[in-house]
């Protein structure tokens, strides 16, 4: 021993909670879609208490609409990490995914509604099959096919929350595979 401490720094809190997605991502092999989400659901949800998990700057409201950070896009495209801030009341388009989505709120709340694709002859139209209200340190899981929802800041004040996608949003872009320009009609509850 040379009498000198080691100088060590701990990770970041975004630094574990890539760790235990990658682990959790990677323990599956070539596991079906669901099962990787439900991995990465269980090592994410704990990150979601983390202070610091997001600088500042990530923490910063657009007034146009929600904003969306990349936070972290894995080496080979298997999961990319991001954060979404929402002003009261905004809201996304009613969208599906490219690949399975874990979704956590950070702070605030936010509220689900999914639909089912009612593909009526005369005019398609979509259904809605549910709501849910996610309050902060919810964490959630989307698989496609069947995932069409679509999320708004329901809280008062500024919402933040953090989604892993399993897709590379380099190439992508964005994790939202279409959005639905259709009607909403209510009908009885589809399962």
């Amino acid at each position: 021993m040379s009498g000198h401490p080691e100088s060590r720094t701990s990770p970041s809190p975004l630094a574990r909670l890539v760790t235990d997605v990658r682990a959790a991502v990677r323990a599956g092999g070539t596991d079906d879609p669901e099962r990787t989400g439900r991995r990465v659901a269980r090592a994410f949800a704990p990150h979601l208490r983390s202070e610091g998990l997001l600088t500042p700057n990530q923490l910063k409201p657009d007034r146009r609409s929600y904003r969306q950070h990349v936070l972290h896009v894995e080496r080979d495209g298997t999961f990319s990490v991001v954060a979404l801030v929402w002003l009261p009341g905004q809201r996304t388009t009613v969208h599906d995914h490219l690949a399975w989505c874990v979704t956590g709120v950070y702070l605030g709340a936010e509220e689900e509604i999914r639909y089912h694709l009612v593909a009526d002859e005369e005019q398609p139209y979509l259904a809605p099959v549910g709501v849910t209200a996610h309050e902060a340190g919810a964490v959630d899981l989307l698989v496609p096919p069947g995932d069409i929802h679509e999320v708004r800041n329901s809280a008062d004040r500024t919402s933040v929350s953090t989604h892993v996608y399993g897709a590379d949003l380099r190439r992508s872009g964005s994790s939202i595979r279409r959005t639905y320009d259709l009607p909403v009609q209510a009908t009885e509850l589809v399962v």
